[in-house]
C-alpha cells in the first residue's frame, strides 16, 4: 500500500501556512504544494507577492504541536496593505484581489446596520 508523505512539519513546533489558490474553470481550487522550508508566513507573502499563486483564495495557518488551526487570510491580506502603504507604492495587481476582497469583508463587518 503506498502512503502519502505527510504534511505534519518534522519540526514538531513550526507554524505552517497554506493557500487554497483557485485555478479557474474545469481546473477548480486546490491547496498548493509548498517544500516545508517555505511554509512560514514570510515565505508564503513573498510568494503571493511574486505572483507565484493563480488566485488565492484563502490561507490557512497550523501548528500540530499546539494544537490550533486558522483562517488567516484577513490578516495576511492587511499585512500586505500595510506594507505598500507604508512604502507609499501601490499592492502588486497579482494580490490586489485577495487584499481587496478581505478588506471589504472587514468593513462590511464593522459598517452598523
Amino acid at each position: 500500500m503506498r502512503t502519502s508523505p505527510s504534511i505534519v512539519p518534522h519540526d514538531d513546533d513550526q507554524e505552517v501556512y497554506l493557500v487554497l489558490d483557485d485555478f479557474g474553470g474545469r481546473a477548480g481550487m486546490a491547496w498548493r504544494e509548498a517544500d516545508p522550508s517555505d511554509t512560514g508566513v514570510e515565505a508564503v507573502i513573498r510568494d503571493l507577492l511574486d505572483g507565484q499563486y493563480a488566485s488565492p483564495v484563502r490561507i490557512i495557518a497550523f501548528n500540530t504541536a499546539e494544537g490550533w488551526s486558522r483562517d488567516v487570510s484577513e490578516a495576511i491580506a492587511k499585512e500586505i496593505r500595510s506594507r505598500y502603504d507604508a512604502e507609499g507604492r501601490a499592492v502588486p495587481d497579482c494580490v490586489r484581489d485577495f487584499v481587496d476582497r478581505f478588506e471589504r469583508r472587514r468593513r462590511l463587518r464593522s459598517e452598523p446596520l
